[in-house]
């Protein structure tokens, strides 16, 4: 068989699989899948352990599906939430078919990084007798970010450390920001997916339902709009989305949908610090999510914010519960 049918061949061949996103909190996790899937289906934020949930970007093209899951950042739990997301990273990992692990460009390979790397190891690895390296089970593929910070001598010297750090089966250096390099990336993750059918319709992008993704929205506006000022003890819940109808005949008719959203905090003192003078907080997130939330809904949307309190809800199982943890 000569190249040219090869090369015919391999483009008729349909990859799908689901990757596991790792990498230690805020190494631009979200980012990157943001990127890859171009809309936002993860929040980024520049708080360090902003996802809380294993949130499914789906990336299709013509020969290939990749189900991308976000891990919350791996961490030494000091909470029972905490202890959640640690089980929410476990359950993510259960089945994965490669493992994209994230590593910027711009920090030193640290004590998070070794961890995350053991932990691997324990789950998808196996040591060698003869050389007392690592056979992985999936492909390990290093993502190296924040690329656009160093010059070129200085990405050389990290991509040469990267390679010692673990038996990478490949090693991408991007910027996600400035969408350096993310086709190379997308590539490399579709050649290390199994042959497979395609399981998602093309069109969609998320399996999260439309409520946990304005929620994840409402709180990403939030950790941006107050930074520093705001307690991580923030979050948010979806209590309806209310479409329009007549109340006798249930029948649709024009007009906004109405979105319910409740906003809990930990203590009273915080309900202040949300809402803002003169509600300034309230208004700002909602201008800010006009638009991604009208697309979410199908139409115009009216984004209806209520701040509330659940006394220490982090460390208290039946309020985790309820707030969907």
């Amino acid at each position: 068989m000569n190249d040219a049918t090869q090369q015919t061949q391999d483009q008729t061949v349909y990859r799908s699989g689901f990757v596991a996103v790792v990498g230690r909190p805020n190494v631009g996790k979200s980012t990157l899948i943001n990127a890859l899937i171009g809309t936002q289906v993860a929040i980024a934020s520049s708080r360090p352990e902003t996802t809380r949930k294993a949130i499914r970007g789906i990336l299709t093209t013509d020969h290939a599906q990749i189900v991308l899951v976000d891990t919350p950042g791996i961490h030494r739990p000091r909470t029972l939430l905490g202890q959640r997301l640690n089980d929410v990273v476990d359950e993510s990992l259960a089945d994965v078919d490669a493992i994209a692990f994230l590593l910027p460009a711009d920090q030193e390979i640290g004590p998070g990084d070794k961890r995350i790397l053991s932990r691997l190891r324990a789950e998808f690895a196996t040591k060698r007798d003869d050389d007392g390296r690592f056979s992985w089970k999936v492909p390990l593929i290093a993502i190296v970010t924040k690329i656009d910070e160093l010059n070129r001598e200085q990405l050389i010297a990290k991509l040469i450390q990267i390679n010692e750090f673990a038996d990478f089966a490949d090693i991408v250096p991007v910027s996600a920001l400035q969408h350096d390099n993310l086709a190379e990336v997308r590539n490399v993750l579709i050649d290390n997916m199994p042959e497979g059918p395609q399981m998602y319709p093309a069109d969609q992008i998320t399996e999260e339902r439309p409520e946990d993704t304005i929620a994840e929205l409402v709180r990403g506006a939030f950790l941006e709009e107050l930074d520093d000022e705001l307690p991580h003890s923030l979050a948010v819940v979806v209590d309806s989305i209310e479409y329009p109808e007549d109340n006798e005949t249930g029948e649709a008719y024009d007009g906004k949908v109405e979105v319910i959203v409740s906003i809990y905090v930990e203590r009273d003192s915080q309900k202040p610090i949300i809402i803002g003078k003169g509600a300034e907080h309230l208004v700002r997130v909602k201008k800010k999510l006009r638009t991604p939330v009208n697309r979410i809904v199908g139409r115009k949307a009216k984004l209806d914010l209520h701040v509330k309190v659940a006394k220490g809800w982090q460390s208290d199982p039946k309020q985790l519960e309820r707030l969907g943890f």
